[in-house]
């Protein structure tokens, strides 16, 4: 049972990424591309920040997952600015901020938007080769369990 008083936090919502995001210029037949939403005045770059700032069991599946690919070549940085940040921004008005980076096994980016009061998150993934296919399976269910927290936490912040 909620308390009386307890603030009502926005559902998060399967959604499709408004037709007006930047991110649909890289989308091709055969992509993956998912979408989720959730009601918040922020910015797409106070979402981004609160969104990206991966609680800890989240940073521990991140460091596990760096452990298991590193010997497979694929990038573990971390640091979101500079050469080899593993989640560059790619563009970025203000209406939305584009993260991501390409990888021998597979091309990603991340879109946060804000349009009529709401922040939509999603996910692009090409997958280059059948490394990116078996990737993207294996982290599926985890991508879902991070995002839908990552916008959990967006629909409770308060305007930075």
């Amino acid at each position: 049972m909620t308390h009386p008083h307890a603030p009502r936090i926005a559902a998060v919502e399967t959604r499709r990424l408004p037709s007006a995001s930047k991110l649909w210029e890289v989308v091709q037949s055969g992509d993956f591309i998912d979408g989720y939403a959730v009601e918040s005045p922020l910015s797409p770059q106070e979402a981004a920040d609160i969104g990206l700032r991966l609680p800890n069991w989240a940073g521990a599946l991140l460091a596990l997952r760096n452990r298991l690919v590193r010997p497979l070549g694929l990038k573990t940085e971390v640091s979101n600015t500079g050469e080899g940040a593993i989640f560059p921004v790619t563009y970025q008005d203000a209406d939305e901020v584009i993260l991501g980076t390409d990888d021998s096994h597979l091309n990603f980016r991340i879109c946060v938007r804000q349009e009529a009061g709401r922040i939509y998150m999603a996910t692009w993934v090409h997958r280059n080769n059948a490394l990116g296919r078996a990737y993207l399976a294996a982290v599926m269910p985890f991508h879902i369990l991070i995002v839908r927290d990552s916008l959990r936490r967006i629909a409770r912040a308060a305007p930075l």
